[in-house]
């Protein structure tokens, strides 16, 4: 069981390579490969063939995967990249785990 510490739709900061300090918005992961795919991140540049009649083919710019622990989430009160904790949260009658940010303390 391979577990990530970014979900899809989560805000983060790249820590190394060619993007790095950049920040957006998680598309995709892939927990199984440890890889996630991030908006406008490690743009790659595809020849695609056309498969129907009438379609166009060329080259297309579009978001690669790159690996999860280049990523960071990023603290909301901060604005920038933080680890992440858990934490239990009871309301009520009922008990759930939340992330939360390890900076700030705040609930991600």
């Amino acid at each position: 069981m391979n577990k990530l510490h970014v979900k899809t739709g989560d805000t983060v900061v790249v820590l190394s390579g060619k993007d790095k300090g950049k920040t957006g918005k998680v598309l995709q992961t892939s927990p199984k490969e440890g890889k996630v795919i991030v908006e406008g991140i490690n743009i790659v540049t595809k020849h695609v063939k056309p498969r129907k009649m009438g379609q166009a083919g060329g080259i297309v710019k579009a978001e690669g995967a790159m690996y999860a622990c280049k990523v960071q989430l990023v603290d909301p009160k901060t604005g920038k990249g933080t680890r992440v904790g858990h934490k239990f949260v009871t309301d009520g009658d009922k008990t759930r785990k939340v992330r939360v940010s390890k900076k700030s303390g705040e609930e991600l």
